[in-house]
């Protein structure tokens, strides 16, 4: 009964909050073909793409303008730029060449904008590429990149997910179906010269407390494989040894990974130089919060419906720092979780104090270990939170020693019953279908 309720409810996975009516008026005003500004080649490298970028630089020249108020369409590669392969092989998400990351389309232009302006940009649409309907999820090697969990899986690890419409599913993990929330992983502005400087030098001073942790604390400023843009010569030379790595989030919005910045999304973001420079990619066709599994949610190449407005001197007038965003109207409706706490003592037992990092690797441990009753392997346990709309919540920050986090898990998107009771876990899969694993050589 369980199981054929589920599936009678899926159609309604993505329930629009009443919120819809804003998306719905949205539609009403649209009724051209927006330009795509952007194509990419699935099939060639993005470094002959010269309006493709892979650094933070304000020297990067805008690619296109466009007017206030205008709409359109940006193709984007996958954040690797193809680099990984839909097959059953781990071995290129353990040797992916990181300097490379992350490929995003722009930098686009708004007419007008100036420093201290907010740039709003309306997410009205985003989904996958017709020509590359999949995706994968990866775990890094501990020794390329690393991850959150790297202590407890070293190594690098790959998923591959097909799309239907707005559904996806793994042959590397069985019995799991759910509906994605589309969104760019990494969406931004360009800085300025001395929010760059700034950038850098915190940085520098954080990376050298331990400079040969591995993996390292911070990616510094690094020419191998810099993808200036349009960028030429001694000046793309000069701009490549001081531009900024695209890996964290940052002032300027960028690699935030926020799931709920999907379709009907609106952000607003500071402007720093002229033009704003607005570029995006790494986009996901699903993610659990907090981007657990480092290599993804579900990566994918992509295309993104946008429109871009400016609020003059709107840093000021709000005391924006940060960009501010408003989330998603389209949402999936899964409402049925089991909840998973963690608290900040690690797994030596050793004490931390209100550390809500610890107690979320805590609590996301302690869900990979349930779904093990049931028959999936830590890897695939692993695979589903780094891909499935799973919810993470700082639930407490003030009872020291211990800060609490929770972990949210679907489920609604197994097959099968997942939930606790008197007879104790039943094993649905017999451990035939492996997630292809790649050992560091």
């Amino acid at each position: 009964v369980c199981i054929n309720n589920r599936i009678a409810t899926e159609d309604s996975r993505l329930s629009p909050s009443p919120n819809a009516e804003d998306a719905a008026t949205n539609r009403k005003e649209y009724k051209h073909m927006p330009e795509t500004l952007i194509t990419v080649d699935l099939e060639e490298s993005p470094h002959t793409n010269d309006k493709i970028h892979n650094r933070w630089h304000p020297d990067i020249p805008i690619v296109e303008w466009v007017e206030p108020g205008a709409d359109f369409i940006v193709e984007a590669y996958d954040w690797t730029g193809s680099q990984i392969k839909n097959d059953d092989d781990a071995a290129d998400v353990r040797d992916v060449e990181l300097p490379q990351v992350h490929y995003l389309s722009g930098p686009i232009g708004v007419k007008g904008a100036e420093p201290g302006d907010l740039l709003v940009v309306d997410l009205l649409d985003v989904g996958p590429l017709n020509r590359s309907l999949w995706g994968f999820n990866g775990v890094f090697s501990k020794n390329n990149g690393g991850g959150f969990l790297t202590e407890h899986f070293p190594e690098a690890q790959k998923t591959i997910w097909d799309f239907e419409g707005m559904y996806t599913s793994s042959r590397h993990v069985p019995d799991v179906h759910f509906a994605g929330l589309i969104h760019p992983g990494l969406i931004g502005t360009l800085p300025s010269h001395e929010m760059l400087k700034t950038w850098n030098s915190r940085e520098k001073v954080l990376y050298d407390t331990n400079p040969a942790r591995v993996p390292a604390l911070a990616e510094l400023p690094n020419t191998q494989s810099a993808h200036m843009g349009r960028m030429t010569g001694d000046a793309r030379d000069a701009a490549a040894a001081e531009a900024a790595r695209t890996l964290p989030p940052r002032e300027n919005g960028g690699n935030c990974d926020i799931k709920d910045l999907s379709r009907g999304s609106k952000i607003w973001f500071p402007v720093n130089v002229d033009g704003g420079g607005l570029s995006m990619g790494d986009t996901h066709f699903s993610q659990g919060d907090g981007e657990i599994t480092f290599c993804g949610g579900i990566e994918m190449a992509s295309w993104l419906h946008v429109k871009v407005n400016l609020i003059k001197d709107g840093v000021a007038k709000y005391g924006v720092k940060n960009p501010m965003f408003k989330p998603s109207p389209t949402t999936p409706n899964y409402d049925d979780y089991i909840i998973f706490e963690g608290v900040s003592v690690d797994c030596q037992g050793k004490q931390h104090y209100l550390d809500t990092t610890e107690a979320y690797r805590q609590a996301c441990l302690n869900a990979i270990t349930y779904m093990t009753k049931f028959g999936y392997s830590r890897e695939q346990a692993l695979a589903i939170l780094g891909t499935a709309p799973v919810q993470g919540h700082i639930s407490g920050v003030v009872d020291y020693p211990n800060a609490c986090a929770t972990l949210w898990l679907p489920t609604d998107i197994f097959k099968n019953d997942m939930m606790p009771c008197a007879d104790g876990p039943t094993k649905y899969l017999d451990g035939s279908v492996k997630v292809p694993v790649a050992p560091d050589l």
